[in-house]
This record gives C-alpha cells, structure tokens and sequence, in this order.
C-alpha cells in the first residue's frame, strides 16, 4: 500500500514539474514575442480604436490609427483632420490593446516618402516642431532626412509673391504635419 502513496505522489510531483515548464516556456515565449514588436506593429494593430499620442511639445492629439508607416503614424478623427505624425514627435501613447494581433496592416515606406507624396500634391499643411513653432505653407522639396517648407499663408497659393520665407526642419525636430 505504501507504495502507492510513494507512486501516486511522483505522478504528481512530476505533473507539476510539466506544468511548471509548460509555464516557464510561455511565459519566456511571451516575453521574446512581445520584445520583437515596436511602435510600429503595436500601432497598426490598434484598429478602429481611439488613441492618445502625446507629443514632444506636450500636446495630447486623439483620434484613429488611420495609416502607419515605417517611422510615422497618421492619427484620424472620423470627419475630421489628419495629422501626419513622425515617432520621433511621440512620447507617450494611450489607449493601444496590450496585444498585437494578427498581422499589423500598415505601410512599409518612410517619412520621407509619405512627406514627398504630400510635396507632389502641394497641399497646403501646418509644420509644427519640438520647440512648438509653427509654420504654414507648401512642403517644397524632400531631403534624405529634412523637408524645405515655402511659408505663406493658409488662404493663399503658393506664388512667388505669397512666400514669405523659407525653413528647413529636420526629421528629427518634425513633431506634427497636419492640412493648414
């Protein structure tokens, strides 16, 4: 009889040594899965949820993930404004799942890539950077890692005579682009 306590408890010993493995494993799986993800996937897998970005300049923008690229995200609000804005400009974000699932849908091309579309449309957009400045006018031209913006006002063209100025701002110092 004696053996069968003996033999009844290493069965159970050794079930909950598997299913201490069988945890540890996930757990560390868990931990690899979630150390690949970044800004990007967790981002375009937010859906039609309503975020939060917090910016450099303290502004808190809200609305939907309508489209993320490599490096930038553009936040929506149904019938309303976009705002095209760089990761460099987040410090915070609130409001994301605490998963990503599936495969997140989002663009592979860079900033500079989506700014370029926007300098080929010659939309008129508001640059602010991370001193909180901001400027209106035509994105003239894309560098590798800097955007020429021709000022002038939101109302008018752009025609030689409404240029007021002409600023240079870096990626880096790229907080927020949104239509002026």
């Amino acid at each position: 009889m004696r053996w069968d306590d003996l033999f009844g408890d290493l069965g159970a010993q050794w079930e909950a040594e598997q299913r201490r493995e069988l945890d540890s494993e996930v757990s560390d799986r868990t931990r690899r899965e979630r150390g690949a993800l970044g800004l990007y996937e967790r981002l375009a897998a937010a859906g039609t949820s309503r975020v939060g970005l917090t910016l450099r300049t303290g502004t808190v923008l809200g609305g939907q993930v309508a489209d993320v690229g490599d490096g930038w995200v553009l936040l929506g609000v149904p019938g309303g404004a976009v705002s095209l804005v760089p990761f460099g400009g987040v410090t915070a974000v609130t409001g994301l799942s605490a998963r990503a699932a599936g495969e997140p849908a989002g663009r592979r091309f860079g900033l500079g890539y989506a700014l370029r579309g926007l300098s080929r449309d010659r939309s008129v957009v508001s640059v602010v950077d991370v001193s909180g400045a901001q400027a209106t006018g035509t994105i003239d031209a894309v560098g590798r890692d800097v955007l020429e913006l021709a000022e002038h006002d939101a109302d008018l063209p752009r025609r030689p005579e409404n240029v007021t100025g002409r600023r240079l701002v870096p990626f880096d110092a790229l907080v927020v682009v949104r239509p002026a």
